[in-house]
């Protein structure tokens, strides 16, 4: 008779069949825009970066400076999401010892907690790529993980509890601007559970000033550069006109895309507490969801909000989750249950598969030299930019050229990275990463421009322009039977300075 898996068992192999999902994708799929951006910090260490803390970098730089196959680069967020994982178990199994002991068990929620965080088509998606929200993920999670254990009072007298959290917090700061929507809970909660006795511990002033020296590079950098990170995070957060359809859109996508952790929360609320609260330590906890989604929410009125952005916060939410699906489970509320999470498990292999077929199979390319604007494809991201940097490489030697140019700077990461050491410069008058990196082409200059299909530009040729441009060769990327996207490249001379890119976007 077959026998249920032991929980230890069923948790480690959840986690290897994602992890070799994950390993199987990050193998063959080329770079996207954002990690190929992040590579290249990898590969020009610094402080600090325009638009980002350093961390995303400074953990790729070992295996950058080894030269190692992209492949192994996406072992770093297949960690990072493993480890995630783990903290997300163990913090459902503190929960629910905490609040129900006798709502399900405590395997079950732990199982439930990874298994709905596993199922969350971002979150699995952030397991793949490496972005800052990666590692904010995590730290997250183990900020959630230790703020709980500190609530108790036995903890909360060591010292070395407070190094670890102080550590983590640091940690989570240079990984991205928004961590600091992890931190502020974890005052409220502490205060909540000690109350102001807490104050007057060496341990929590300790923590503070641990995770101040930890982002102390951010400012620093910053410092030395007339503190242009903070300036474009703030004018980026600001978005444009505020309008409410946009902010339904956003929470609507939000809720297709989190539905499983949304049942599970329904769960907690009215299986487990059963109308009864939770106590004020306890609900401050739910801050580390409610305070950054609320802000992001906010933000995608304007405009200036992302989906993946908002994927710590539901991190946060996963233990809570995992807790309310166990008891609905062991209270025979399983229908739902296996419909949304089957939904869940649909969606993302249907994207995977998009993305292993570089897009649904009726999206092909425009022919070369056509006027039609091409259909937009965005799974064409991941093929054709490694053979295109290699070919803008070669077409530089030839010609005794010794610059790259393209006309937006998604295009100049990716770019950058397979064509490295070959300095490339974004021909746009905005400030970018690339600003700093490699400055404006130099008056006078010539350059071989890439131009992509799927974010064409007109020629920059005219008056503060390049004098003239000739098509030096065109590149194909065909990929599952059929065209998916070109490149064209071309000489450029004579640069006059004054950069005015138009788009002739795909539709």
């Amino acid at each position: 008779m077959f026998n249920a898996p032991r929980p230890a068992t069923a948790l480690a192999l959840l986690l290897l069949g994602h992890s070799l999902l994950h390993f199987g994708l990050g193998w063959v799929l080329g770079l996207s825009g954002d990690e190929a951006h992040y590579a290249l910090y990898g590969a020009q260490l610094a402080l600090s970066y325009y638009d980002h803390p350093p961390l995303v970098g400074w953990i790729q730089w070992p295996l950058v400076a080894l030269d190692a196959p992209e492949g192994f680069l996406r072992l770093v967020p297949e960690a990072l999401w493993v480890l995630t994982a783990l903290f997300i178990h163990a913090t459902a199994r503190r929960l629910h010892t905490l609040l129900v002991p006798a709502a399900g068990s405590i395997d079950a929620a732990g199982l439930w907690a990874v298994l709905a965080y596993s199922l969350a088509p971002v979150l699995h998606i952030l397991g793949i790529g490496l972005l800052p929200d990666t590692l904010l993920m995590l730290f997250t999670a183990a900020i959630l993980w230790q703020t709980l254990r500190l609530l108790d009072d036995a903890v909360a007298q060591g010292l070395p509890e407070w190094l670890l959290l102080g550590a983590l917090l640091g940690l989570a700061g240079l990984s991205k601007y928004t961590a600091i929507f992890a931190a502020l809970p974890v005052l409220a909660c502490l205060l909540a559970a000690h109350g102001p006795r807490l104050l007057r511990q060496a341990g929590p002033w300790i923590a503070l000033l641990l995770a101040v020296l930890l982002v102390l590079p951010v400012f620093v950098w910053n410092a030395q550069h007339e503190w242009i990170s903070f300036s474009y995070q703030l004018k980026h957060g600001q978005g444009s006109h505020w309008q409410p359809g946009q902010l339904l859109v956003f929470l609507l996508a939000q809720a297709l895309l989190y539905p499983l952790l949304i049942w599970g929360v329904f769960g907690l609320r009215h299986k487990v507490l059963g109308g009864l609260e939770l106590d004020r330590a306890q609900s401050w906890l739910l801050a580390f969801f409610a305070l950054p989604f609320a802000v992001l929410a906010y933000l995608s009125g304007g405009g200036s909000s992302l989906p993946h952005w908002t994927a710590p916060a539901w991190v946060a939410l996963t233990p809570f989750a995992g807790v309310g699906l166990a008891a609905l489970w062991a209270g025979r509320r399983r229908q739902l249950i296996c419909w949304l999470g089957g939904l869940q498990a649909l969606f993302t292999l249907g994207m995977y598969v998009l993305m292993l077929l570089a897009g649904p199979p009726w999206i092909a390319s425009e022919a070369p030299g056509s006027k039609e604007p091409e259909m937009l494809n965005p799974f064409a991201d991941f093929y054709g930019w490694k053979e295109a940097g290699a070919r803008a490489q070669q077409l530089a030697r030839e010609n005794n050229i010794y610059h790259l140019a393209v006309q937006n700077w998604t295009l100049a990461s990716r770019l950058a990275w397979y064509a490295r050491p070959t300095p490339v410069h974004v021909l746009a008058p905005d400030f970018d990463q690339f600003s700093l990196w490699t400055g404006p082409l130099p008056l006078g200059a010539s350059a071989v421009l890439l131009d992509w299909s799927q974010m064409a530009h007109a020629l920059p040729v005219g008056e503060g322009m390049f004098e003239r441009c000739e098509l030096a060769d065109t590149l194909p990327v065909r990929h599952a039977g059929r065209p998916i996207s070109h490149f064209h490249l071309y000489l450029c001379h004579g640069w006059g300075g004054k950069p005015a890119p138009r788009r002739q976007d795909a539709s």
